[in-house]
């Protein structure tokens, strides 16, 4: 699975050195790294127009010393992407800019619109042209148009009154920057002060980087408008409900980030305890896969009092690795990213700490890998419920037909991941690990049951109407 993206937004003092918005939006993409690997964008307002730098790969790979020199002003935002809609290439990556008779909009977005496709079918047919094939564009778009009648705060209001979807937005309008987080808070946005400015991104660990102080969460339906160094709030959306993602707690967001007022850590060493008391096993060592796994397997070992012991090592410097054919190129690409630790396995019953499983395919792949070390069994744990339906808010998952879980008994995922038991996480064990009330939380892609209307899908939720704004 891959997350869409990270955004950032920073506002530096008037301070006359504190030309340095673009170097605080680089080290806080480099933190954000982890939420997308194709491209990346810095955009910064110099006071008189805006000024971009963007390419496909990672940060380091992309922004040269002197690109960051020269990109001067006191206000930008920043983005890094992996395409869930839209193709990777150069044309979709972010922030993405549009000019139009009263100025300039810069966007970066994390999330999906449902109806994006819908949405871009009427502009065409009003004549609209759009450059990219993102639904970004899609918001830029109505954000213009109601821009030309209503001030800022109106305009978003209008705007989030037609998105249907997930979205965390960093905003420029001219040099004012302005942060959204759509009605339900799908996707996660914190604001932080730093030394000379104000910071949003999508995770804490951006405003750490920057030595920065975490301030709050962006709520569900809420508009922070950036000025004078202060951030004022304008509570768009007045929800009784948010539906917060699983899988930000589970997989997507560094360990080390408080999400909505949890430390990612502490809740995923949660999810191994409560693994350890539904699925126990008579085991030598807890072992994880790395690095998603290890923070639940420590939970599992603590709760087991069975030792915790790292069989396999991740190679943390590989990049994408090319398709080759063949079934035992397949093989050397799968321990090009991670070798077994032979001599912590050999002869042992392991029980085995994942995050998920999707396809089933690295499952099995890695269990074997284990076997081949010696390991005289192979108990499989994972750290969140089965996974048996798509994801429309901006995850990267498959279809329901290639789902292993969706429409299988356990024993046959166990038997197709080669286990010797498998034991997934309860929906009811993941609710207490996160510590926010199950109506809080979207669990759609765990039960079929999504909080905002998908065509073809069940949903459980109310249409928002102009009174809820």
């Amino acid at each position: 699975m891959k997350e869409e993206c990270g955004v950032v937004g920073v506002l530096m003092n008037e301070e006359p050195q504190s030309d340095t918005a673009a170097l605080q939006i680089y080290y806080a993409l480099y933190a954000l790294q982890h939420r997308g690997q194709e491209s990346t964008g810095i955009t910064i307002h110099d006071g008189k127009s805006v000024r971009s730098i963007k390419g496909m790969g990672l940060v380091p790979e992309v922004y040269s010393r002197e690109d960051i020199i020269n990109l001067k002003g006191k206000v930008g935002i920043g983005h890094v992407r992996y395409s869930t809609t839209g193709d990777s290439r150069i044309e979709n990556c972010q922030p993405l800019i549009v000019n139009y008779k009263s100025g300039t909009v810069a966007i970066a977005h994390n999330g999906n619109l449902v109806n994006g496709k819908e949405l871009r079918n009427r502009f065409e047919a009003e004549g609209r042209i759009f450059i990219t094939d993102s639904d970004t564009e899609v918001i830029a778009h109505l954000l213009v148009k109601e821009l030309l009648h209503h001030d800022p705060i109106e305009a978003i209001k209008n705007v989030m009154g037609r998105l249907v979807g997930s979205y965390s937005l960093a905003i420029m309008i001219d040099d004012q920057l302005i942060a959204v987080r759509d009605p339900l808070g799908f996707k996660p946005l914190c604001i932080g002060r730093i030394d000379g400015g104000l910071v949003v991104a999508s995770e804490s660990v951006a405003i750490d980087t920057l030595n920065g102080e975490l301030i709050r969460d962006v709520k569900p339906g809420e508009v922070i408008i950036f000025k004078d160094g202060e951030f004022e709030s304008h509570q768009i959306y007045k929800n009784s409900r948010s539906s917060h993602c699983v899988f930000e707690y589970i997989y997507f967001a560094r360990p080390d980030s408080i999400i909505d007022g949890r430390l990612v850590y502490k809740v995923r060493e949660r999810i191994g305890r409560e693994l350890s008391k539904e699925h126990p096993v008579d085991a030598d060592v807890v072992s994880p896969v790395p690095d998603s796994g290890i923070t639940s397997a420590i939970g599992y070992s603590y709760e087991s009092g069975l030792r915790y012991e790292e069989g396999l090592m991740k190679n943390r410097y590989i990049g994408r690795t090319f398709i080759l054919p063949g079934q035992a190129m397949r093989e050397t690409a799968v321990r090009l990213k991670m070798n077994t630790i032979a001599q912590n396995i050999k002869g042992k019953k392991v029980i085995l700490i994942d995050d998920s499983i999707v396809r089933g395919t690295t499952s099995r792949k890695i269990i074997n890998m284990v076997r081949k070390a010696g390991a005289s069994e192979v108990h499989a744990r994972i750290g969140s419920p089965p996974i048996i339906a798509p994801c429309y808010m901006g995850i990267d998952m498959a279809t329901r037909e290639e789902l292993i879980a969706a429409g299988e008994e356990i024993k046959t995922v166990k038997n197709t991941i080669n286990a010797d038991s498998l034991g997934y996480l309860s929906i009811d064990g993941l609710v207490k690990a996160i510590g926010i009330d199950r109506e809080e939380l979207c669990l759609g892609c765990l039960t079929s049951i999504y909080p905002i209307e998908v065509p073809g899908e069940e949903c459980h939720c109310r249409q928002l109407t102009m009174n809820d704004f």
